[in-house]
C-alpha cells in the first residue's frame, strides 16, 4: 500500500509538471511602442532561467518590426525584408503562435509572418515571465506601455486571435494574464511579480521608459530575489575571488591552448563568447596602435581594449569603455577614434537605448576616458525624424566635425550627415550619398563605415548587414559624397564583417575586420571563446580607383623554418603532394605560371587522402581569386565557394599569398585582391599541402613556406 500511495504521488506530481510545462503556446500582447527606432526590447518573453526564450521583441534585427525573439536567434527568422514596419507609434494586438516547428506571428489576428524551427522549446514550473527586457539578462527594454499580456498554452487560429479584446475574458482561458488594472496575474500560476527601474502600473497600463525599466513575475519569490536595478561594474576582472581564481585560469587557459581551432595569430578575444565582435577605434596614439572591440559583459555590450607596437603583437587593457548607472547608455554599439581640436583621443560611439554620444582621453594609455555630460550628442530619433542614430564616424575636417550616421535607403532614412563646431553642439546636414550605385540593392544599409583619403580620393568602407564588407570610392565635395565606384569585399555571404580602419604614422591606411565564427552556437559556447579579427590589410588606391590590399609586412615577424621549392611542374588535372610542407599554422607564398590551366592554385588543411581539403586557387576562365570550402571539413562549417573578381594581366605571373591559421583561410593575389573563409578540419591528419592545375599544365616557379609564431598570449 505504501508503494502505491507513493508511485500514485509520484504520478500525481509528473500530471501536474507536464500541466505546466509549454511547449506549443500563444504570447499575446496589447502593446503602444513609445517610438519607431528602439530595438531589442520585448513586450512578452518566457525565459527559462537557464538561457532560453521565447519572445515578441521589437525592431532588433529590423526597424520597426516584431519578431520571435530566441536565444542566440535558435528561433528567430533573421531574413526580414518582406514584413511590414509599424508605421506610428499607435496601440497594436501583436501574437506569436508556437506549433511543433512552425511559429507565426500575427498582427490583429492577420498573419504577418511564418518561419519553421528546428527544434521547440519547453518551458517547466521554474521559467520567468519578462516583459520590457528581451530576456532575464538583457539589458535591451521596450519603451511603450502594456494594456495587456498573456499566454496560452496551445497554439491559438488567427481567428481565435482576432476575437480576442483587451481586458475581456473569453471563452479561451490563458494560461497566464495580465490586465495592469493592478499587477496582478489573473490565473494566479505567477503569483509574484515584481517592477523595477521606474516600471510603473497606471491608467491600467504597464509603462515602460526603455531604459532599464522591467517587469517579472514568478512562481516563487526566490526565483526573483536576484532582480534589483542595473548598475554596471567598471570590470568583473576587478573583483577576483582569490586564490580560487588562478587555478580556474590556468585550467582555462590550458583548454583554450588545446583547442584546435582556435586561431594563433589572428587576435582573438581572451575568453567568452562575443557578439558582435566588431573592431572599433582603431587609432595610433602616443607611439603605439590601438584598438578597441565590442564584447558582453554580464550580457552588455562593452569596448574592451589593445594596443601594440606591431599591429601583430597585442596586450590586453582593462575594460575602459562601459555603461554605468550615471550614463544615459545601456551598452555600446559601433563607432571610431579621432583627434579632436583640443588633441585629445575622441572617441564616437551609439550608446545603446540612448544614441550617438562621445567620450575623450588624454591617458597616455587610453585606459581612462570621459563621456561628454551632453551625451547624447543627438538622441535617438522619436520616429519622425529623417535619419537614424546608429554607428557613427566621426572625423575632424579643418576647424569643423563631421559625423556619418549609419542608414539604409530603402527604410527611407539613409545614412546622413553631422556636423558641429564644439563636439557638445551637432546639428543635420542632409544625405550623406548624393546618389547611390547601380549595383547596390535597395535593402543594403550603410553601417560601421570607415571614410579617409587615399590616393587623391575618398574612400567608404563599411557594410550591409545582409551582403558584409563593401567600399565605395568617389569625391567629398559641398558635404556630400559622390561615389563613383563600388566594389565588395565579401561575395558568398557576410562573414567578414564590421570594417575598421586607421591610418599608420607612415602613411599607410590599414583595415581590420571581424571574422565570423560558423561554428553552430553550442560549439561556440562548449568551446569557451568565439571572437577573431582578420589579418590586418594595408590599402592603397589603384589606377582604376579599385582598392588594393596585401597584409602588412609587419606579419614577416612571425615566419620561421623557410622551406623553398623552385620549378615544380603540375601535370594538367592532376595534385602535386608536397611532402616536407605541412602544418595549420603557416604562410605560403607561391609564384605560379597559370600556362594554359583553367584553375591553379593550392590545397590546405589537406587529410592524406583528401577526404577533407580547402583548394585556394585562381579561377582562369571566370577569373576570380577563389576559397573552397565544400569539402573543408567532414563535420560543421559552411559548405560554400568564396571567390573575389581578380584578373590577371597578359603575361603576368600569378603571386599568391596563403595564410592558414587553425580554422582561418586568408588568401591574396597579386597585392590586388583578397579573400577569407573559416573551415573547422575534423581530422587530426588534415595538415598536409598540395598544388594543382585543372584543364591543363601549370609551373609554380617558386614556392616559399614558414610556420607561423603564435602572437596571442594563449
Amino acid at each position: 500500500m505504501k508503494y502505491a500511495l507513493l508511485l500514485l504521488a509520484a504520478l500525481v506530481s509528473l500530471v501536474a509538471s507536464a500541466a505546466d510545462t509549454l511547449q506549443d503556446k500563444t504570447l499575446v500582447a496589447w502593446v503602444t511602442p513609445t517610438n519607431l527606432t528602439q530595438s531589442g526590447g520585448s513586450v512578452l518573453t518566457i525565459d527559462d532561467g537557464k538561457k532560453h526564450f521565447d519572445g515578441i521583441v521589437f525592431g532588433e534585427l529590423s526597424p520597426a518590426k516584431w519578431m520571435a525573439g530566441s536565444d542566440y536567434y535558435h528561433r528567430t527568422e533573421k531574413s526580414q525584408d518582406a514584413w511590414p514596419a509599424e508605421s506610428a507609434a499607435a496601440p497594436v494586438q501583436i501574437a506569436i503562435v508556437y506549433r511543433g516547428n512552425e511559429v507565426t506571428t500575427y498582427r490583429y489576428g492577420k498573419e504577418y509572418s511564418r518561419h519553421t524551427i528546428k527544434e521547440p522549446i519547453a518551458f517547466g514550473p521554474e521559467s520567468v515571465v519578462v516583459i520590457g527586457p528581451r530576456h532575464l539578462e538583457s539589458k535591451n527594454c521596450f519603451a511603450g506601455a502594456i494594456e495587456d499580456a498573456r499566454i496560452y498554452d496551445h497554439a491559438l487560429t488567427a481567428k481565435e486571435i482576432a476575437a480576442l479584446k483587451p481586458n475581456e475574458a473569453s471563452d479561451l482561458k490563458p494560461w497566464a494574464w495580465w490586465t495592469f488594472d493592478e499587477a496582478k496575474e489573473q490565473t494566479g500560476r505567477f503569483p509574484v511579480s515584481q517592477a523595477v527601474s521606474g516600471a510603473r502600473v497606471e491608467n491600467g497600463k504597464l509603462v515602460l521608459d526603455g531604459k532599464m525599466a522591467g517587469f517579472y513575475a514568478a512562481r516563487s519569490s526566490s526565483a526573483l530575489a536576484g532582480l534589483t536595478p542595473w548598475t554596471m561594474p567598471p570590470s568583473l576582472a576587478e573583483n577576483p575571488n582569490l586564490p580560487d581564481d588562478i587555478a580556474i585560469a590556468r585550467r582555462l587557459r590550458n583548454h583554450l591552448l588545446n583547442d584546435p581551432f582556435r586561431p594563433t595569430y589572428h587576435f582573438v578575444i581572451p575568453e567568452d563568447y562575443a557578439s558582435p565582435f566588431d573592431p572599433n577605434g582603431a587609432i595610433f596614439w602616443r607611439g603605439r596602435y590601438h584598438l578597441f572591440y565590442i564584447y558582453q559583459e554580464n550580457r552588455v555590450h562593452c569596448f574592451g581594449h589593445i594596443s601594440s607596437l606591431d599591429m601583430v603583437h597585442w596586450r590586453q587593457h582593462p575594460t575602459p569603455l562601459f555603461p554605468t548607472a550615471d550614463s544615459p547608455d545601456r551598452g555600446m554599439f559601433s563607432g571610431n577614434c579621432f583627434i579632436n581640436k583640443q588633441g585629445e583621443a575622441t572617441m564616437i560611439f551609439h550608446g545603446v537605448g540612448a544614441g550617438n554620444c562621445i567620450a575623450a582621453s588624454t591617458d597616455d594609455n587610453l585606459d581612462h576616458w570621459t563621456k561628454l555630460p551632453s551625451n547624447p550628442i543627438i538622441p535617438n530619433p522619436a520616429g519622425n525624424e529623417n535619419f537614424t542614430s546608429w554607428d557613427p564616424f566621426g572625423w575632424l575636417e579643418g576647424n569643423t566635425y563631421y559625423a556619418i550616421f549609419g542608414g539604409a535607403p530603402k527604410s527611407g532614412k539613409p545614412p546622413t550627415i553631422f556636423k558641429a563646431d564644439k563636439l557638445d553642439g551637432w546639428h543635420y546636414v542632409g544625405p550623406f550619398m548624393h546618389h547611390n550605385m547601380p549595383d547596390v540593392a535597395e535593402n543594403e544599409d550603410i553601417s560601421c563605415a570607415n571614410f579617409f583619403k587615399l590616393g587623391g580620393k575618398r574612400v567608404l568602407v563599411c557594410i550591409a548587414h545582409n551582403r558584409g564588407t563593401r567600399y565605395y570610392v568617389g569625391e567629398w565635395k559641398n558635404e556630400q559624397f559622390y561615389p563613383e565606384v563600388h566594389e565588395r569585399m565579401s561575395w558568398v555571404d557576410n562573414a567578414y564583417f564590421a570594417p575598421r580602419t586607421l591610418e599608420a604614422p607612415d602613411g599607410r591606411q590599414i583595415l581590420w575586420n571581424w571574422i565570423f565564427d560558423q561554428r553552430d552556437g553550442k560549439a561556440r559556447q562548449a568551446s569557451g571563446w568565439s571572437g577573431e579579427m582578420s589579418l590586418p590589410r594595408e590599402l592603397s588606391l589603384g589606377g582604376d580607383n579599385r582598392l588594393r590590399m596585401r597584409p602588412i609586412r609587419e606579419l614577416e615577424r612571425l615566419r620561421y623554418n623557410e622551406q623553398t621549392l623552385k620549378n615544380v611542374s603540375i601535370p594538367a588535372n592532376k595534385e602535386v603532394v608536397l611532402d616536407k610542407i605541412t602544418g595549420n599554422a603557416t604562410e605560403l607564398e607561391l609564384q605560379i605560371d597559370p600556362q594554359d590551366a583553367k584553375q591553379v592554385g593550392i590545397k590546405v588543411c589537406r587529410s592524406p587522402g583528401g577526404e577533407e581539403e580547402t583548394p585556394v586557387f585562381y579561377d582562369v576562365a571566370e577569373q576570380q581569386l577563389k576559397i573552397d570550402t565544400t569539402k573543408s571539413s567532414l563535420g560543421q562549417g559552411p559548405k560554400k565557394v568564396e571567390a573575389g573578381p581578380f584578373a590577371l594581366k597578359p603575361g603576368e605571373l600569378l603571386t599568391l599569398r596563403v595564410f592558414v591559421d587553425r580554422s582561418i583561410v586568408d588568401a591574396f593575389a597579386n597585392d590586388r585582391q583578397a579573400v577569407m573563409r573559416r573551415i573547422y578540419p575534423s581530422r587530426p591528419d588534415s595538415l598536409t599541402v598540395s598544388v594543382f592545375a585543372n584543364g591543363g599544365e601549370a609551373k609554380i616557379k617558386e614556392l616559399k613556406a614558414w610556420q607561423m609564431a603564435p602572437s596571442n598570449p594563449y
